[in-house]
């Protein structure tokens, strides 16, 4: 299988280039039948680039297969696939536009996520975003804070080319109920959480045991959800977002 070192190297192959309506795109992701084009390069797991095919219509996607799961001695194995539609559904739930849509099928090797392709500039980073899309990537620092998430480098925030959508990637590493946040998204630490941010996370608290939120939780156990909740609880009693604790690796590396 060749290796797809970065979406513009030599090695690209061809993507679909035709934007598809929403509820299209959506079908395809979930039914579609799933072409292997490469392994995307630089990946600590199996993740496998794609297109999804459907009565005529195709779009690009990533597919990260459970059985390419490397084992973690602080997750449960083969949950990460789990996790990362978790994320996509819990940022549904918040009503937030951050996690392109991430669903959970079977593919070439087996069960794992399928999460439509982000087209981006691989040059663009958190790093490189920050001063024009600040607002947005402070919703996704209250996200990670919600998620738990314990690998937010810089390269899993993304630039849509298209849009000029910022979008946010790569959740494996989410929703266990230890302490866990490690991210480069420090820049907001102490500073209020927008108003309507902390009423977006209220609705999701309240939304966790309605039928909205089955979704997710028939993707996390019920020490997770609990988890989840606490969380919540305090972002909202706090007030602020947090700041990095002391005596904890805070940043994962590499920064991007």
């Amino acid at each position: 299988m060749p290796a797809v070192h970065v979406p513009d190297g030599p090695a690209r192959p061809h993507l679909p280039a035709v934007e598809l309506a929403p509820e299209v795109a959506s079908a395809v992701l979930r039914e579609g039948e799933l072409e292997l084009l490469g392994r995307l390069a630089w990946s600590s797991n199996a993740t496998m680039l794609v297109t999804a095919s459907l009565d005529g219509a195709e779009l690009a996607a990533v597919y990260k297969p459970q059985r390419g799961e490397r084992p973690l001695w602080d997750f449960p194995d083969g949950t990460l696939c789990h996790r990362e539609v978790a994320a996509y559904e819990l940022a549904a739930l918040l009503r937030w536009d951050l996690v392109p849509e991430t669903v959970l099928r079977n593919g070439p090797y087996g069960l794992g996520m399928v999460q439509r392709f982000v087209d981006h500039d691989p040059e663009e980073h958190y790093f490189t975003l920050l001063e024009d899309h600040a607002d947005v990537l402070r919703r996704v620092a209250v996200f990670d804070v919600l998620a738990n998430n314990a690998d937010r480098k810089g390269g899993h925030c993304l630039r849509e080319r298209r849009s000029g959508h910022v979008w946010g990637i790569d959740h494996g590493l989410t929703f266990l109920p230890a302490p866990k946040l490690r991210t480069v998204i420090w820049d907001f630490a102490g500073e209020p959480v927008p108003r309507e941010l902390c009423e977006d996370v209220r609705a999701l608290v309240a939304e966790l045991d309605s039928p909205r939120g089955e979704s997710l939780r028939a993707l996390l156990e019920p020490t997770e959800l609990e988890a989840l909740c606490r969380r919540a609880a305090d972002l909202l009693r706090a007030g602020v977002l947090p700041s990095p604790d002391e005596g904890y690796h805070s940043v994962p590396w590499p920064l991007v």
